[in-house]
């Protein structure tokens, strides 16, 4: 059973916290206790419904305190598969929680208040996904119950969203209208729209075909650990060398000639062994460790690929940066380390080329420097090759981390535009 990573996005009050409230509840992902303090704490407030936003109440409270991330995660399943939710918050000044909760999703809802329309943050969201490289987008049309279950309002905010939508490298855009606090399209079809003749949301999650976007081509496998028993009792373990990692992508299979990087020599995988036994092929996003065949000098940071198909080796970087340190500015002469895949190396800021406003898509050439929640693009030199793909390519190898090296805490996320 494959699992779908989803985040939500939307304004203040446009109901995320009622959606996943909704699909934890219609899909029985929450225990009769938790219902039952809901309902407690419902009828306690006044209100005549049992209030689901109530289920994810308790982690905004958290929130507030400062205790957690910003970002909370969800867990849920159905009979088809299994759903890992991370509900972002909505305001401008979590920017950098909105990119920590997307960058590994695999589809983003964007609610929509039926009332109000496409709003900045809805814009704001929209360009984050997609400069995250989110290859599914839903828009979800809340609060439909407030507008009569409007068809005609419904394709307005299509039509306006879609024109917005055409300036954004947005791939593949569906739009549900939806009514959170009453069930409409949300597990199942509604009655009260019977003119809206595409899927429910859950459905339609249930259904969206992710195997496709992860990069099957181009073979990537960071080494992130040598595994040398060194207490071995038996001569083959005593002899044994794997490689442990993530595959970052492409498809590895015993037989299979790889190059190591920085090397350049060639060998060949002789097993691919998991925590369950070997396995006769490997694939994003996969943990396994490879043996090969030939005795290479291979370290942490390294990087295995195919010969004739190799990431780009360089230490000139160009990539958007959303700065996420309070307190410190990102500018041209900054240090910092930089972490890719499982190799780090201190880096330079060379330049720093604009600020994009994330509400008007609008460059400003005149910054000199990037505050928290900003987003720009700016160059890099490393001190070391790093084994890049342009973020487009491969989020795995297209991203990475900036870490300050006074107090070793992440101060920005990158992903890679170009690099020589």
């Amino acid at each position: 059973m494959d699992i779908l990573r989803f985040a939500t996005a939307g304004s203040v009050d446009d109901g995320k916290s009622t959606l996943i409230g909704r699909l934890l509840f219609d899909s029985k992902a929450i225990f009769e206790d938790q219902l039952e303090a809901v309902e407690r704490t419902s009828r306690d407030r006044g209100t005549e419904y049992t209030d689901l936003s109530l289920l994810t109440d308790g982690l905004r409270a958290e929130r507030e305190q400062g205790i957690t991330i910003d970002v909370a995660y969800r867990y849920f399943a159905t009979p088809k598969r299994k759903f890992i939710i991370a509900d972002t918050p909505g305001h401008i000044q979590y920017t950098r929680n909105m990119v920590t909760g997307a960058s590994t999703a695999d589809l983003a809802i964007i609610l929509i208040d039926a009332r109000k329309g496409v709003l900045e943050q809805s814009r704001r969201h929209a360009f984050l996904t997609t400069l995250l490289r989110v290859p599914h987008l839903v828009l979800a049309v809340n609060k439909m119950d407030l507008v009569d279950y409007s068809e005609a309002r419904f394709e307005e905010i299509r039509e306006e969203f879609t024109s917005f939508a055409s300036k954004l490298n947005a791939t593949d855009l569906t739009f549900i209208p939806i009514s959170a606090l009453h069930g409409d399209n949300v597990v199942s079809r509604s009655e009260n729209m019977p003119w809206y003749e595409g899927s429910s949301l859950l459905h339609h999650l249930e259904n969206v075909h992710i195997a496709s976007d992860r990069n099957l081509v181009d073979v990537r496998f960071p080494v992130q650990y040598v595994i040398r028993p060194h207490s071995a009792t038996s001569q083959e373990l005593h002899d044994y060398r794997g490689y442990a990692g993530q595959v970052a992508g492409g498809v590895l299979k015993p037989g299979d000639e790889v190059l190591h990087l920085p090397s350049g020599l060639t060998t060949t995988i002789t097993a691919i062994d998991t925590f369950d036994g070997p396995v006769e092929e490997a694939f994003a996003p996969m943990s396994v460790t490879l043996r090969l065949g030939d005795d290479i000098d291979i370290s942490r940071g390294d990087m295995i690929c195919r010969p004739n198909n190799q990431p780009q080796t360089a230490q000139e970087i160009d990539a958007m940066i959303c700065w996420m340190a309070d307190g410190l500015k990102l500018q041209p002469r900054s240090k910092l380390i930089i972490k890719h895949t499982t190799r780090t190396a201190r880096a330079l800021v060379r330049d720093l080329h604009y600020r994009l406003d994330v509400n008007s898509l609008h460059r400003d050439e005149s910054a000199t420097a990037l505050g928290l929640n900003e987003i720009g693009r700016v160059s890099l030199r490393t001190t070391q090759p790093l084994f890049v793909d342009d973020y487009a390519r491969n989020r795995l190898t297209g991203g990475f981390i900036l870490i300050d090296e006074a107090t070793n805490g992440t101060v920005g996320a990158g992903m890679i535009v170009d690099a020589r």
